[in-house]
C-alpha cells in the first residue's frame, strides 16, 4: 500500500474510533470521512461498506489494546503497578464506550474472524497473565479473577459537563484501584 493510501486508512480508522466511542456504529460514513479529513469516495475505495469499516475498527482497537498491555507488561517495574496503568489507560482511552458501540454490532464475527479471533486471544493471555502476577505479588485482593479485570477494562466514566474527563477517569480509576489492592 502506497504511503498516502496507508495514512488515508489510518486516519480513516482513527477517526472511525472516536466517533464510535461518540454516536455509535450507524453514524454517517460521511461524518467519519468528514473526521478523518478524506472525501467519501476515498473512504469506500478504503472500506467498500460498514461492515468492513467496523470490523477494521475494532481490529484497529484491538491490537492497540494489546499493545497497550504489552507496553504496560515491558515498562512497569512491579505487577501491581502494571494491572494499575492498564485500567488507568483503559479508562482514559474510554475504551468502554467504543467497546459498547462495535461489540454488539460485531459480537459474532469478533468470535468467527481469525484476526480478530488472534488479537482477543493475545489480550486475554495478556490480562490473564497481569492479574495471575499481581494476585501472587499479594498486591491484588486473591478473589479478583482475569474477567474481573476485563470487565474493568471496559468501566465506562460519566463526567459531568465542565469537568475534564482524563481527571475524572482517573480519580475513578483511583477508588476502583483501592478496591481491588489486597489489604
Amino acid at each position: 500500500m502506497r504511503a498516502d493510501a496507508r495514512s488515508n486508512r489510518d486516519q480513516i480508522l482513527a477517526a472511525a474510533q472516536v466517533v464510535f466511542q461518540e454516536q455509535g456504529v450507524e453514524v454517517s460514513m460521511k461524518e467519519i470521512a468528514d473526521r478523518a479529513g478524506v472525501g467519501v469516495g476515498t473512504l469506500y475505495r478504503r472500506f467498500p461498506d460498514r461492515g468492513a469499516l467496523i470490523t477494521a475498527a475494532a481490529h484497529a482497537y484491538l491490537s492497540g489494546l494489546a499493545d497497550l498491555a504489552a507496553t504496560a507488561i515491558r515498562d512497569e517495574e512491579d505487577p501491581w503497578s502494571t494491572l494499575c496503568r492498564f485500567l488507568r489507560e483503559c479508562a482514559e482511552m474510554r475504551l468502554g464506550a467504543l467497546a459498547a458501540a462495535i461489540e454488539p454490532t460485531l459480537h459474532a464475527d469478533i468470535r468467527s474472524d481469525p484476526a480478530l479471533t488472534e488479537v482477543r486471544g493475545r489480550i486475554a493471555e495478556q490480562v490473564e497473565d497481569m492479574t495471575a502476577r499481581a494476585r501472587e505479588s499479594g498486591t491484588l485482593r486473591a478473589e479478583v479473577t482475569a474477567r474481573d479485570i476485563a470487565t474493568l477494562m471496559t468501566l465506562q466514566v460519566f463526567v459531568f459537563p465542565g469537568e475534564s474527563y482524563v481527571e475524572t477517569a482517573r480519580r475513578t480509576m483511583d477508588i476502583v484501584l483501592d478496591g481491588l489492592r489486597a489489604r
